[in-house]
C-alpha cells in the first residue's frame, strides 16, 4: 500500500505543491487571489455545526475532531491533484479512488476500502428551452464524489450543476437527523440527486409528449420534412445519457438499503430502501422513454415514406396525364406531307379537344383511384 501511496505521489510536480503554515498543501500553480477547491469545511458534533472565529481549513478541522470528536465534512470543486493530495494523506484515501475523484467522468459506483466508502453519483439537470428542436440540450450532467469515514465526510463535485450548498443547511437545521454521522450525509446526498432524476423525468416526459403530439398530429403544417426525425433522436441521446446516470446507481443503493455496513448506521440504512425504491421507479422510466421514443422514430419514418410513396404518386399520374399531349405533338410534327387531317380545316381544334378529353378522363380516372 505505501509502494502505491509513493506512485501516486511522484506523478504531482513539486512545482505545483507548496507546503501551508497548516500542514496540508495547495495548488502554486493558482494566483493568491483565486478561489480554492474547498467550497466549505466545517466540523459537526451531536449534529450540530461547531462554530468558529475563522473559517477552517481542513488540517485544522481534522485536528478539531480528532481532540474533542464529531465529523468533518469537507466540500470541493473540481479540486486539482495537488489541492486534493494534502486531504488525502491526511485521511488515508485510497489513491485509486483519489484518482477517479480529481479526474471525474466515472460512472455511478460504490466501492469498499479499508476505512472509507467511496461512492459515485452522476447529477442530472434539465435544460430549459422554448423550443425542442434538433441541436436542443436537453439534459446537462455532473458528477458527486462521496468519501465517507468514521468520522469524516468529504464530497468532490464537478460540473456547474449540482450545489450542495442547500443540502447542507437542510441537514444542519435536522440536528438529529445530523447526529447519525456522515452515513446521514451520504443518505441526504443520494436522495438528493434522485429527486433531482424525478424532476428531470418529469420533464422529460414533458417533451416526449410534446414531440409525439406532433408527429401523429393529422394535418399538421409548415414543419420541414425530416425536423421531427432530427428532434426525437436528440431526446433519445439525451435519455441515453440520463440511463447512464440512472442504472449503474441502482446496485450501489441496493447494497447500502440491504448489506449492512459497519460505516452505515442501520437506522439511516433504513432510508436507503426508500432512495432504492425511487431511483427503481425512475429507472423504468427512463427504460420507458426509450421505447416509446424507438416507436415514435419509427411512426415518423413510416409517415415519412408514405408521404414519399404520395409524391410519386403524384409524379406519376401527372407523367402519364402530359404523356397524351406529347405523344401528339411528337407525331404531328413529324415532317411528312400525307398525315390524317392535315390539311382539314378543322383537323387542329379537333386533334386539341380529344387531346383535352382524353386527359380529363385520365385525370378523372387516377383520382376516383386516389393518386391525385
Amino acid at each position: 500500500m505505501s509502494m502505491i501511496r509513493d506512485l501516486r505521489a511522484a506523478v504531482v510536480r513539486p512545482s505545483r505543491v507548496s507546503l501551508r503554515k497548516d500542514g496540508g498543501t495547495y495548488d502554486a500553480t493558482r494566483s493568491p487571489g483565486a478561489a480554492t477547491a474547498v467550497v466549505d469545511c466545517a466540523v459537526y458534533r451531536d449534529g450540530r455545526r461547531i462554530e468558529t472565529e475563522t473559517a477552517l481549513t481542513p488540517h485544522e478541522a481534522v485536528r478539531l475532531v480528532r481532540r474533542d470528536g464529531g465529523f468533518v465534512w469537507i466540500g470541493l470543486h473540481e479540486p486539482t491533484e495537488a489541492e486534493f493530495s494534502g486531504i488525502a494523506s491526511e485521511f488515508g484515501l485510497h489513491p485509486l479512488a483519489v484518482e477517479d475523484a480529481v479526474q471525474a467522468h466515472q460512472r455511478p459506483k460504490l466501492e469498499r476500502y479499508d476505512d472509507s466508502l467511496f461512492t459515485v453519483f452522476k447529477t442530472i439537470h434539465y435544460v430549459e428551452h422554448d423550443q425542442l428542436d434538433a441541436n436542443s440540450e436537453v439534459v446537462e450532467s455532473g458528477e458527486v464524489m462521496c468519501f465517507t469515514g468514521r468520522d469524516f465526510f468529504i464530497t468532490v463535485r464537478h460540473g456547474g450543476q449540482g450545489s450542495l450548498r442547500a443540502l447542507r443547511h437542510r441537514l444542519q437545521d435536522d440536528p438529529e437527523l445530523l447526529a447519525k454521522g456522515p452515513s446521514a450525509v451520504l443518505h441526504a446526498i443520494a436522495d438528493h440527486v434522485v429527486d433531482g432524476y424525478i424532476a428531470v423525468a418529469d420533464a422529460v416526459q414533458d417533451d416526449i409528449d410534446e414531440v409525439e403530439t406532433e408527429v401523429f398530429s393529422p394535418g399538421r403544417k409548415g414543419s420541414p420534412r425530416g425536423s421531427d426525425a432530427g428532434r426525437i433522436y436528440q431526446l433519445k441521446r439525451e435519455v441515453l445519457e440520463f440511463k447512464r446516470a440512472v442504472s449503474p446507481l441502482l446496485r450501489p443503493m441496493q447494497l447500502l438499503s440491504e448489506r449492512p455496513m459497519r460505516l452505515i448506521d442501520p437506522d439511516i440504512q433504513k432510508y436507503f430502501r426508500d432512495v432504492a425504491d425511487h431511483l427503481a421507479r425512475v429507472q423504468e422510466q427512463v427504460l420507458g422513454f426509450d421505447e416509446l421514443l424507438n416507436s415514435i422514430l419509427q411512426a415518423n419514418l413510416a409517415q415519412a415514406s408514405v408521404a414519399q410513396n404520395e409524391d410519386m404518386r403524384k409524379i406519376t399520374s401527372w407523367a402519364a396525364i402530359i404523356a397524351v399531349p406529347t405523344m401528339v405533338c411528337g407525331v404531328y410534327g413529324m415532317n411528312f406531307d400525307h398525315m390524317p387531317e392535315l390539311h382539314w380545316r378543322y383537323g387542329y381544334p379537333v386533334i386539341m379537344g380529344i387531346t383535352v378529353v382524353i386527359c380529363l378522363g385520365i385525370h378523372r380516372t387516377l383520382k376516383r383511384n386516389g393518386w391525385l
